[in-house]
């Protein structure tokens, strides 16, 4: 008999009882689509961490103080200044901008309402360039605000919204904590960047946080965050081997212990990808346990079969099949199921991948990888849980199974 007539054969076996046929294959169909669909939650949440990060500004390499064990308060070690930016910017090839931010978090009153702890950035004029932010309204701040300490503000476009309403805020007073500043531009609307909600912040220049608003971490002119600006991606090295070089020097630290850190927004991504990798491995065991529940399924359906259809095996094989050919009878069936189940399953886990994007509230991206891969496994499965009943059913003796009521 050759293996047409057997596909046949196992094809009709199938279609003899389709209700019980169809509910055996739900669970390949579940496993399928549950590995595709995991998997695309998982790369659209990475997808998603990469993005915001990026929004932080191009090729951005960000300059940081480090600390000690002995803490912020005997542990601190030496800070950038405000007065060290223009020397970087002097004397560092191949970057587009530098600017840096002193935050702190101030009650903020204007047009008739009051805002508790709005988050105020004390910044330069640099800021916008650097972390590609555009003004929506008015301007933003200039070398002479910072220069000479201007008593002036550029609200986020949700501030604005929420003191002035619908009115024009450039031109108008507010006052930060106890000190009256003057509106001079509107930010475009950005949104939510990580945790950090852009269109919620006030910016004023930052030596008037120097002036008003210091606290006892970061005194005088010391900056929490330099941010400079690669020119290019390939670029990005030789700017911070640059940086390394030459703030050591100005902060007279060594290398063994250099008392800050560059960080750019790769390596964070990196790290965001590490914490997310155990999230990832965790969907795709519980869509790899879908799966083998799929083939358990199948194994116990077969094994019923086999039963239910031992005078057929007998009589199939006085008729001169071969325990070979009931073998591969019993095993297309589960194969077949398999294939069926793991096309299905590959159908809906695209397809509910795209339409959870389009009407979910999370990002999912397809991962074209999983989808020959899970139906390389649902195929696997059919082998693999279709062998033992297979098996069993050629072993049969064929009088006895002739016996069979």
């Amino acid at each position: 008999m050759n293996t047409i007539q057997t596909f046949k054969i196992s094809w009709e076996g199938l279609t003899l009882n389709k209700a019980r046929s169809t509910l055996t294959a739900l669970g390949v169909i579940i496993g399928v689509a549950a590995v595709i669909v995991m998997l695309a939650v998982s790369a659209g949440a990475e997808a998603d961490i990469a993005d915001q990060i990026n929004e932080l500004g191009a090729n951005l390499i960000m300059i940081m103080p480090s600390f000690s064990r002995g803490g912020v308060g005997g542990g601190q070690s030496a800070s950038l200044t405000y007065d060290h930016l223009a020397v970087i910017e002097g004397n560092v090839t191949g970057i587009s901008g530098v600017s840096a931010e002193q935050n702190t978090t101030q009650e903020v009153i204007g047009g008739g309402v009051t805002l508790e702890s709005i988050s105020i950035v004390g910044t330069t004029p640099g800021f916008t360039a650097v972390r590609e932010y555009a003004v929506a309204e008015g301007r933003f701040l200039t070398d002479e605000d910072t220069d000479r300490s201007n008593k002036v503000a550029v609200l986020g476009s949700g501030i604005a919204q929420e003191l002035f309403g619908d009115g024009n805020p450039v031109g108008q007073s507010i006052k930060v904590g106890s000190t009256k500043l003057t509106v001079v531009g509107v930010m475009e609307e950005k949104g939510m960047v990580g945790s950090t909600d852009y269109d919620s912040r006030v910016y004023i220049p930052i030596t008037v946080v120097f002036d008003k608003y210091s606290d006892n971490m970061f005194g005088g002119d010391r900056v929490r965050v330099v941010y400079v600006s690669a020119e290019s991606k390939e670029t990005m090295d030789d700017v911070m081997a640059q940086l390394n070089t030459l703030v050591m020097g100005l902060l007279d630290t060594s290398a063994e212990s250099p008392g800050f850190t560059l960080t750019t927004q790769d390596s964070i991504i990196e790290t965001q990808a590490s914490t997310t990798e155990t999230f990832r491995n965790l969907l795709g065991w519980v869509a790899g346990v879908s799966l083998l529940v799929g083939g358990i399924g199948i194994m116990n359906i077969m094994l019923v079969s086999v039963t239910e259809r031992t005078r057929e095996i007998g009589l199939r094989q006085a008729l001169g099949a071969r325990p070979r050919d009931v073998q591969l009878q019993f095993l297309l069936e589960a194969i077949v199921l398999s294939l069926i189940g793991g096309l299905v399953g590959v159908a809906l886990g695209v397809g509910g991948s795209f339409l959870f994007d389009e009407l979910g509230t999370m990002r999912t991206e397809v991962v074209w990888a999983s989808v020959p891969l899970a139906f390389g496994a649902a195929a696997a499965v059919g082998i693999f849980f279709g062998y033992y009943p297979a098996t069993k059913a050629a072993r049969l003796d064929p009088i006895v199974a002739l016996r069979r009521e």
